[in-house]
């Protein structure tokens, strides 16, 4: 670092001990569980005030429909800046510079594809979950069974992710560096998770989501501004330091996926998960249904660009700047490796205090984010799998609602299980993944069912089950399991698939898989159901009964 950047790193820089790689020292304990405590605290107390109101299947899966176009879609922001475009993107960013702006722009293109093919569409043909719209004119009992297949799997990879990044987050904050303690941790959150889910339904969970887009965006904004004050506004000079501080690689694309072959077509099949597997998210999809009208909905998707596109400029920031304040080895040997790159940046720029409030403000967005995955994943068993596959449609709501609650906790165990497992892996990896498996297994039937009218109830089981198997075994056998350093099980070696993505393969078989099938089957769906399902994709006629059929 030169004299000149030296004079302005802040003097939390010079008590933190930058070089020593100590993350046991960043911040106070005390104050970080303090303003944990209180964050939590203010969201409990609105989740059981927004809980007084939930009376039906509606308001516990739908809140209601009660939300506007704005509110829900300053809610869809909080629900998909998670812990991976806050934590992973700004340390992807500070460790491999250009390479990781990479994913920011993956999510947020990905947005016009929900808002010009997906969004409006779907609020008009669906009730409650995605198998609403993917079985108004197929066979009921396979394809919802399908459908409520692919949401676990890609609520679980989500999942998975965030309780990576909570391990990782609490554990620098409390000094916690051994594995039993993060462990400890990841537990705490999971069941923090399962009480927000069990007692608030969406309309608990929209609040938090609300709130925490709210503090996040701010938190990230606080930080950007003083990071770029630091460098005199001018982001050419940022870069410049990040670049003599972490090396001139940082500026140049190819320092993650353009050292082989191999890393060029992972690129490829990153950027294909990213771009195509947000209009396949469930619990996305799902905040559709949380608004009275398909042009709120479309509305809401406006409101979320706008928000989630300020919010990514603001992790190029914040990355570099992450790259120019703090030694890489440092964000190496940190407890939660590269997800403690934002953390150790707001102690370098504010001591105890600031690191202690962006700190919580990561925390709440974990728990906002694996609150709203809980309740997709537990609406499309109880919904789905429960009340129109094993009772047909014979259930009362209060009953499907109970096998929900039921479900939010299963899942949670499985959640915290699974989170232990994937301790230090990149959260934003981790989340490219389930976008891999959204855009293998369920975005092709969503857009064929929406749009093509010669599609069948083989088409869409061939669809969601081979992209859902084929991404699934890809990732089984690549290097993100085993084989290499930085796998989940470095010691083993079953490897033989080259790409750490599977898009690049899985996504473009989901879709020929629907074709064939459809192609294939001997008996046509009925012509007349095809016709009523887009008249009300496009026009929202009797879209509260979508799902009657």
């Amino acid at each position: 670092m030169s004299a000149a950047a030296s004079a302005l790193v802040p003097a939390a820089v010079t008590a933190a001990g930058t070089g020593s790689g100590d993350a046991a020292n960043v911040g106070e304990p005390w104050l970080n569980i303090a303003i944990f405590g209180g964050f939590v605290a203010i969201t409990l107390v609105i989740v059981l005030r927004a809980s007084r109101n939930n009376r039906s299947a509606a308001d516990y899966y739908a809140a209601g429909r009660s939300f506007t176009g704005g509110q829900n879609g300053t809610a869809i922001a909080g629900d998909y800046l998670s812990a991976a475009s806050f934590l992973g993107i700004v340390g992807a960013i500070a460790i491999n510079g250009y390479d990781g702006f990479l994913y920011s722009v993956g999510f947020l293109v990905a947005w016009l594809v929900a808002l010009l093919l997906v969004a409006e569409l779907l609020r008009n043909t669906g009730k409650f979950t995605m198998a609403d719209v993917l079985s108004f004119r197929l066979a009921q009992r396979p394809v919802r069974m399908a459908a409520a297949t692919g949401t676990l799997a890609v609520c679980f990879f989500y999942l998975l992710a965030q309780m990576a990044g909570a391990g990782g987050l609490v554990s620098l904050l409390l000094g916690i560096n051994d594995r039993l303690g993060q462990s400890l941790v990841i537990s705490i959150v999971g069941a923090l998770m399962i009480v927000y889910v069990l007692i608030g339904g969406m309309k608990g969970t929209t609040w938090v989501q609300i709130i925490k887009a709210c503090l996040l965006i701010a938190g990230a904004g606080v930080m950007t501004v003083w990071v770029l004050a630091l460098n005199g506004f001018n982001l050419s000079e940022l870069f410049a330091r990040a670049a003599e501080a972490g090396g001139a690689e940082l500026l140049a694309p190819g320092n993650q996926y353009g050292v082989s072959e191999a890393s060029r077509l992972d690129f490829v099949s990153l950027a294909l998960a990213l771009v195509l597997g947000t209009a396949g998210l469930p619990h996305v999809l799902m905040r559709f249904y949380t608004v009275p009208t398909a042009k709120e909905a479309r509305r809401s998707v406006v409101w979320a660009i706008w928000l989630i596109g300020v919010f990514y400029l603001f992790t190029l920031v914040l990355g570099y700047g992450a790259a120019w304040l703090i030694p890489r080895e440092q964000i190496l040997s940190s407890p939660g490796g590269v997800n403690s790159a934002a953390p150790i940046l707001a102690f370098e720029l504010g001591g105890p205090v600031l690191l202690g409030i962006i700190a919580a403000v990561a925390f709440a967005t974990i728990l906002a984010v694996v609150a709203g995955l809980t309740i997709t994943a537990a609406a499309s068993f109880a919904h789905d799998v429960y009340a129109n596959v094993i009772r047909r449609g014979r259930v009362d709501p209060d009953g499907e609602v109970r096998v929900a609650r039921i479900t939010v906790v299963v899942i949670g165990v499985l959640a915290i299980v699974g989170g232990i497992g994937v301790q230090g892996q990149n959260v934003a990896f981790l989340v490219a993944l389930a976008f891999a498996v959204a855009a293998s297994a369920n975005l092709p039937t969503i857009l064929y069912s929406l749009y093509w009218r010669r599609f069948t109830t083989r088409g869409a089981l061939w669809s969601m089950y081979g992209g859902l198997g084929s991404a699934l075994v890809l990732i089984v056998f690549s290097p993100v399991v085993s084989g290499a350093e930085t796998s989940m099980f470095p010691d083993a070696d079953v490897a033989w698939f080259p790409l750490s993505n599977p898009g690049i393969v899985s996504i473009p078989l989901g879709f020929l898989l629907g074709i064939l099938g459809s192609l294939s089957s001997r008996r046509a769906e009925d012509p007349a159901l095809a016709a009523e399902m887009q008249v009300r994709s496009l026009t929202g006629h009797g879209a509260e009964k979508a799902s009657d059929h």
